[in-house]
């Protein structure tokens, strides 16, 4: 999974910024202003609003791409630009205009650049690299042998550009084209290669020089389900996937179907305590949760008691790490004090990382606020930064990161904004070809009917 290929990450320091405004007009952190005495509804707001900066000011110049990290990546300098990343920040910038930081217009410019660039960049059979070069396309390896396609990564972005699609309904010839650029990218992925010969589940990775090298097919339950939901969805039926690539690839593992409780809470599907918070995540961006069922699960249970047994093991904290408690948890994949680690109750550091509470908002939203409380008004001098919270923390250990992630900060805003307005929630499956997809796997929403 994703949790595996972050630990090759190196964690190299990049000194903050420090102008009054950025060029593109969103104000620039200030270490001294960190308003007090604010309401849930204007601190959700000033969160959203810091942590969309990332995306927006720190986005690459050449394509508006994500950067990895705020801090330079594996040794590669800031030329690194990550595919799932760059989805939830797709998504993050529509939030932007619905909140009016931004114009519509001035979004539709931006996001039609990178979806130019998109077209120009190297792909494989229509799937994205891991990682790319933010200037020139081209593709940067993320492993040895993991220098070609990525399927996970690239189902993340296209989360985000159906957003964008759907979101971009105007009539004006910059929103016509973003509309007929993503379709065509939409169109040209060939799903059913990564089947690797008609296998009956989706594999992760392909390469024109490794070939299948990585062998690693694709069974759940983790945060991949998004990929089939698309694969069964595509435009192109010559390059769809069946459903039996579903219920006998990624339906059929030894850690699929759990339906044991932790902590005296059940947990239908997934890992022993349910893995790091992230899983509950990346998926369900735009995929809403809300009502949605299929044969093996309820996915507002699953995501909802994930993230309370997560919460509770932080409260019970079991391994007495300072700083736990009722109003500190939350436990997933980020950097820690000694490199980067795909934290849960069953792999437990002591690190903190903000976007997993954050990010659970439509969970669990009485909690997260109390959270959000904790981290802005009582840890906010240490670790509140330009781009909002840092990626983690670690009170034992005396650790604060001096990183951000794109794939930490992006679910922190669109999360919110899921838990305020419903808004990606409801571009993304207003999507006609998701939604029979959707029914295609056997799926029940109140979003089909």
């Amino acid at each position: 999974m994703r949790i595996k290929k972050q630990l090759l990450i190196a964690v190299i320091l990049l000194s903050f910024f420090g102008t009054a405004r950025s060029q593109k007009g969103v104000p620039v952190f200030n270490p001294a202003a960190r308003p007090g005495n604010l309401s849930d509804s204007a601190l959700l707001d000033l969160v959203q609003r810091q942590t969309f900066r990332y995306f927006w000011d720190f986005a690459h110049p050449a394509s508006g791409m994500a950067r990895e990290r705020s801090n330079i990546s594996f040794g590669y300098g800031h030329e690194t630009v990550t595919t799932g990343g760059t989805g939830f920040g797709i998504m993050s910038v529509l939030v932007a205009v619905e909140r009016k930081w931004i114009s519509r217009d001035t979004a539709a410019k931006f996001m039609l650049k990178m979806i130019s660039f998109l077209m120009k960049a190297q792909s494989y059979h229509g799937v994205f690299p891991h990682w790319m070069d933010g200037a020139t396309g081209k593709t940067i390896p993320f492993s040895r042998k993991d220098d070609g396609a990525d399927l996970v990564e690239t189902s993340y972005l296209f989360q985000g550009l159906l957003c964008a699609r759907q979101y971009f309904n105007g009539d004006t010839d910059t929103e016509r084209e973003i509309r007929n650029r993503v379709n065509g990218l939409w169109a040209d992925i060939e799903w059913n290669w990564f089947t690797n010969g008609g296998q009956e589940v989706l594999y992760w990775h392909w390469s024109p020089n490794n070939g299948w090298a990585m062998n690693f097919p694709v069974r759940g339950f983790n945060e991949c389900l998004i990929m089939y939901v698309l694969a069964a969805s595509s435009p192109s039926e010559r390059y769809q996937v069946s459903p039996d690539v579903y219920h006998r690839g990624w339906a059929e593992s030894n850690f699929f179907k759990n339906g044991k409780e932790f902590y005296g809470i059940k947990l239908p599907l997934g890992f022993d305590y349910g893995g790091p918070l992230f899983f509950s995540h990346y998926s369900f961006l735009g995929l809403d949760p809300r009502g949605l069922k299929d044969r093996y699960a309820d996915y507002w249970e699953q995501n909802r008691n994930h993230t309370l047994i997560n919460r509770e093991h932080c409260i019970r904290n079991p391994n007495h790490f300072k700083g736990y408690g009722e109003n500190c948890w939350g436990l997933t994949a980020s950097d820690t004090y000694n490199g980067y680690a795909a934290h849960s109750p069953t792999e437990d550091l002591g690190t903190i990382s903000p976007t997993a509470a954050l990010s659970a908002f439509p969970y669990t939203p009485e909690y997260s606020m109390k959270a959000l409380r904790h981290f802005y008004g009582d840890l906010g001098d240490k670790i509140w930064s330009e781009y909002g919270f840092v990626d983690a923390f670690n009170e034992s250990k005396n650790w604060v990161a001096a990183s951000h992630l794109a794939i930490d900060q992006g679910p922190i805003i669109v999360m919110i904004e899921n838990y305020r307005t419903g808004l990606l929630w409801n571009l993304f499956m207003s999507c006609p070809e998701v939604r029979k997809g959707l029914e295609r796997l056997g799926f029940q929403s109140p979003a089909l009917k």
